[in-house]
């Protein structure tokens, strides 16, 4: 049994059609540490044996390498190197360094892309906890809009818009474990990062990987894993170098270098990852096939009689090794400069209102310093907590909200002496940018129903010059919706934290 290396993918190849029978051998140059290497040994024709060998998808084109000639001649103690020689006569061997390559995945055109994994993730600069997931939309600027949900169909926890439209793990690096792969809700996993693009207005799905990582998935939906198992090991190496070179060779898309069906080579993700092919991957690592120094797009089949020499000038070539990009590792989430968390007896104790004024910043937040403790609202509707700049009020319905001093003065009219010197000027707190809706405009105020037994107080009087009834409700009045229910108007005047009623303002939670 073969040692397993964590890498993954496996690709497949476009259309393919019968081939014709292979002629002859040519030795293969190879270069290594810049060093030419004549690769002789004869290479008579091959024969398929029937039964011994089932290609993974049809018999192919017939151009470049035959997979089951391949297959073949790696049983008859012929080298990986042997068996490129002579399916791409000409071609040298070279080496590329670490390097990562965007591969379009097509069964996710025109969908959003919604990802999750076990041990959580990164987006738009934050940290996707496990359980969470999050769910992209490619934006016409390039970036995204991105709305974390728990789990797949759950509660939204917060949405913002970011320039970078990808979701990260939470740890860079190829041969990540299982629990930092990204997984599609409903669908398979990935390694590296997965992100979104238009074109030309329609979504488009990318997953940007290491190259390494990408083939461990491609090379066992491409051959046979147990190949290995039979003598054929050979035909694996020389698989992954044909894979790799035609990979990097790729240029297809303005946002991703190839695709994962049979149009480029099959890549379903992690599902066929196998230890024996991930060994063929990291037994050739870095090692592609050259034209006249340029990556040669090394076209390959599953040609069943064993297929011929290809004429490596009609194959296209992408850049050359030292102009490939070096794989770039995931950013870092930053780390929030907040107090140290607090212990586990201190967060047992812990109030919904400390919970939201830890969470926007304590005393360091807009709204300063706590003034006295937790009071309760008229009718035990809800509680509140004054502090320098604000309040923050809590109820079932509302959840923990910082409002201004004038909505609570509506709500607890003789609070009016409790209030500090700020009270008087200006509102000073200011709303994370995202927070509150887009379409409501300053001062407009936002309607939040209110619940039998947790309502703001029916019986607080109005402010001197409210309107009779009939009249427009003022900012803050208690009124009535649609539906009949009463409703609470906390006016936007001063910006409002905290989660808002996701019937009223879909995906504006928590302020984010």
């Amino acid at each position: 049994m073969r040692a397993d290396t964590l890498i993954n993918r496996s690709t497949r190849r476009g259309t393919r059609r019968r081939s014709v029978p292979m002629l002859r051998t040519v030795p293969l140059p190879a270069l290594v540490g810049g060093t030419a290497l004549a690769l002789t040994g004869a290479i008579g024709l091959w024969q398929s044996l029937p039964g011994q060998v089932a290609p993974t998808v049809g018999a192919g084109h017939g151009r470049g390498m035959s997979q089951v000639g391949a297959f073949d001649s790696a049983r008859e103690g012929r080298t990986a190197e042997e068996i490129l020689g002579h399916y791409y006569p000409g071609a040298a061997l070279g080496q590329v360094g670490p390097t990562s390559i965007g591969v379009r995945l097509q069964a996710q055109d025109d969908a959003t892309l919604d990802t999750y994994a076990a041990a959580g993730a990164q987006v738009a600069g934050r940290m996707v906890g496990p359980g969470e997931a999050a769910h992209l939309t490619p934006l016409p600027d390039g970036g995204a809009n991105v709305v974390v949900t728990t789990g797949c169909d759950g509660e939204v926890l917060w949405q913002a818009a970011t320039d970078d439209p990808f979701v990260y793990p939470v740890d860079a690096g190829p041969g990540r474990p299982a629990d930092e792969h990204l997984t599609l809700c409903g669908g398979t996993a990935y390694r590296g990062a997965l992100g979104v693009a238009l074109e030309g207005g329609a979504y488009r799905t990318v997953n940007q990987v290491d190259l390494d990582d990408y083939l461990a998935g491609v090379l066992p939906a491409e051959m046979q894993a147990n190949w290995a198992d039979q003598g054929a090991f050979e035909a694996l190496r020389a698989q992954a170098i044909a894979a790799r070179s035609y990979a990097l060779a790729e240029n297809r898309y303005p946002y991703a270098q190839t695709c994962d069906t049979t149009d480029c080579q099959v890549y379903p993700g992690t599902v066929k990852e196998d230890s024996r092919t991930t060994e063929a991957v990291a037994a050739t690592v870095g090692t592609v096939l050259l034209r006249d120094g340029l990556i040669l797009r090394s076209e390959y089949s599953a040609a069943p009689d064993g297929g011929r020499p290809a004429d490596i000038e009609t194959f296209a070539v992408g850049p050359a090794p030292d102009e490939l990009v070096e794989t770039a590792p995931a950013p870092t989430a930053p780390t929030l400069p907040i107090e140290p968390d607090p212990t586990i007896e201190a967060l047992a104790g812990e109030s919904v209102i400390d919970t939201e004024y830890r969470r926007i910043g304590g005393a360091e937040s807009a709204i300063g310093a706590p003034i006295g403790p937790e009071m309760q609202l008229p009718q035990r509707a809800g509680t509140y907590r004054l502090y320098t700049n604000g309040v923050i009020v809590a109820t079932k319905t509302l959840g923990a909200q910082v409002v201004d001093f004038s909505t609570l003065l509506q709500l607890v009219p003789d609070v009016g002496d409790q209030l500090p010197p700020s009270a008087s000027g200006e509102p000073k707190v200011t709303t994370p940018e995202g927070s509150a809706p887009a379409d409501v405009a300053p001062g407009a105020g936002v309607q939040v129903p209110v619940q039998p037994g947790d309502q703001m107080p029916g019986a607080v009087a109005p402010p001197a010059g409210a309107p009779a009834p009939g009249d427009a409700p003022s900012a803050g009045a208690p009124t009535q919706a649609a539906s009949g229910a009463p409703v609470a108007v906390v006016p936007l005047e001063e910006p409002v934290y905290g989660p808002a009623n996701p019937a009223t303002a879909p995906g504006i939670h928590g302020g984010e």
